[in-house]
């Protein structure tokens, strides 16, 4: 492992380099606001008639149509979603400069071949660790969010460098950047997402608060049980792994976990998880995602709706609703 720091940083990596941030979403704008202030020449590219153009002038941002904010920039952010990706670079590609850097904070669309860049320019990845609005909060405060770095074509010799420019730009090197590989990041990312912290997650919530209530214990007790209190266990994962977990359950917690935990996500999840895995790394999940969304999205957007009219749903709700703290203020004018 090859963890970099700020003092791996090459500063005139990105000097006087006019760096493009396409998309505003919850990355683009962490991206684009902390690397304005760490002084680099930021300008954010978003269609015309974006919803988010005003937001992105009111914080202090240049903004420009997506091709006009490509022409002359020396490194480009590719930061749209992923399924929009090759439309946008198609559109942008004939403005790249030669010996340009292209930048991805997700290696999907590379690595399944989805976008081809052209030879003369380096491609790289730096993917924060964590939301876009963590990314911001943690530089506001002096910190950073760790970061992956990898580096899929060396044009120029200068690739790697801009990576770590890049993420030092963005407060990863507070944090610390790991490198690794396109494949490597898209891969365990998508894994993640599906086996443990999107798909497994939720639907451990769901079976455990389907157990309960099929047994004749209160939607609302179940509810507590299965999806409220897992954000305690999920700090204390999040702040001091395992370890500090058990040091802050009962012993009753502790034992019901060692004794159960392995008997519910037993050797066939395992196996499920590995099936999950091989379907990444053979390219099978994203032709499939690929296809939905060329069709229209009729098999998301059903599943999607079976997900939200789960009575969980509607007892959180109304439970949530008398939760005055999990109500965030109004954000100042």
């Amino acid at each position: 492992m090859k963890l970099y720091v700020e003092a791996d940083t090459n500063p005139k990596a990105l000097s006087g380099a006019r760096i493009a941030v396409l998309g505003l979403g919850s990355q683009g704008r962490a991206h684009a606001l902390n690397l304005h202030d760490s002084g680099h020449d930021v300008v954010v590219g978003l269609r015309p008639g974006s919803a988010t153009r005003q937001s992105a002038e009111a914080a202090g941002l240049a903004v420009a149509d997506p091709a006009e904010a490509v022409r002359g920039a020396d490194l480009v952010a590719m930061l749209v979603p992923d399924m929009a990706q090759p439309a946008v670079f198609d559109q942008i590609r004939p403005h790249l400069k030669d010996g340009a850097a292209l930048l991805f904070a997700h290696g999907f669309n590379v690595h399944y071949g989805q976008i081809t860049p052209p030879d003369n320019v380096d491609v790289i990845l730096v993917a924060p660790k964590g939301p876009g609005d963590l990314v911001r909060r943690q530089y506001e405060e002096g910190r950073g969010v760790p970061c992956l770095m990898a580096v899929a074509q060396d044009a120029t010799g200068k690739a790697k460098q801009r990576a770590l420019a890049y993420a030092h730009g963005l407060g990863g090197t507070r944090g610390g950047v790991l490198e690794t590989t396109f494949a490597e990041e898209t891969e365990t990312d998508l894994f993640g997402e599906q086996a443990v912290l999107c798909g497994g997650a939720t639907e451990l919530v769901v079976k455990g608060f389907e157990t309960l209530v099929e047994a004749g214990y209160q939607p609302e007790v179940a509810y507590f049980e299965c999806m409220h209190e897992l954000k305690l266990i999920v700090d204390l994962l999040h702040e001091g792994g395992l370890a500090k977990m058990h040091e802050f359950v009962s012993e009753t917690a502790k034992w019901g976990d060692l004794r159960s935990g392995p008997r519910v996500v037993d050797d066939h999840a395992h196996e499920r998880m590995r099936e999950v895995l091989k379907e990444i790394q053979d390219g099978t999940f994203a032709r499939e995602w690929i296809a939905e969304n060329k069709q229209g999205l009729p098999n998301y957007k059903r599943l999607m709706q079976a997900d939200l009219d789960h009575p969980i749903e509607k007892v959180g709700s109304d439970l949530r609703g008398r939760m005055a703290w999990l109500k965030k203020p109004p954000a100042a004018a």
